[in-house]
């Protein structure tokens, strides 16, 4: 007698509506699967995603693409640029030139703290033009490379802070050098004079002593000294009733 493998379907929803746990858990077990993989695929695109973006800069710089200097030939001339630390931590910044010989940055390099900010100023010798050579090549042939690093704060700034943590230097600008006429008045260099005005005033107030807090030694000897006669005349006064009360 052949055994039919066929089951009625009958007992299939019978055996479900005795157990109705078992079809809610394989739902809750294929679900909880596909939640896994959409947040691991969430995962997965949001990292491929931040490597795309550009690194979140730490400093905002004005001017921001360009370093503004007045066209001398035969003479050093100089530049300025603002830069501000826009981050919630201490940042460690330092300047690079594709022009070592011609070119230097005071400061260099430095340490800025939150919300903090400074002018620094670009000393550049501007060479006198070759035959045939335009203005144009002359200024795009220098460039300045201004790098951030994140630091601790009290760390003490020196140049090889950026080579022992190369992972974490972030290239913030590239600037690159226009040449203004330094005898017709505009705008950008109206603002290259202010600012280097502020970065003259701010060297200037660096070199000056600190101010003196608290009382000098020679107010604290006037007030002992005083105190001193105060006490002599008690004493004295002292003497005097002892005196008249015998």
């Amino acid at each position: 007698m052949a055994i039919s493998a066929r089951q009625n379907p009958s007992s299939d929803a019978r055996l479900f509506k005795l157990c109705p746990f078992w079809s809610s858990r394989n739902g809750l077990l294929s679900s909880n699967h596909s939640e896994a993989n959409v947040q691991r695929s969430s995962k997965t695109v949001s990292s491929v995603a931040r490597s795309l973006l550009p690194p979140r800069r730490r400093l905002r710089l004005d001017p921001s693409s360009y370093l503004y200097f007045p066209y001398e030939p035969g003479k050093q001339v100089r530049s300025a640029v603002l830069l501000k630390n826009t981050s919630k931590s201490h940042v460690a910044f330092k300047f690079q030139t594709t022009a070592p010989k011609s070119c230097y940055m005071r400061p260099p390099g430095g340490i800025l703290a939150p919300g903090e900010s400074l002018i620094a100023t670009v000393f550049k010798f501007v060479e006198q033009p070759e035959n045939n050579e335009k203005l144009s090549d002359q200024k795009h042939r220098v460039k300045f490379k201004i790098m951030s690093l994140k630091v601790k704060e009290g760390v003490d700034y020196v140049p090889e802070l950026f080579d022992e943590q190369k992972d974490l230097v972030a290239v913030e600008r590239i600037l690159r050098v226009v040449f203004i006429d330094p005898e017709r008045q505009t705008p950008a260099l109206e603002k290259l004079k202010r600012q280097l005005a502020e970065a003259d005033a701010a060297v200037e107030a660096r070199k000056k002593p600190p101010a003196e807090v608290g009382p000098r030694v020679v107010a604290e000897g006037l007030v002992i000294d005083e105190w001193k006669e105060r006490r002599e005349k008690y004493l004295a006064r002292q003497q005097v009733q002892a005196v008249d009360s015998v």
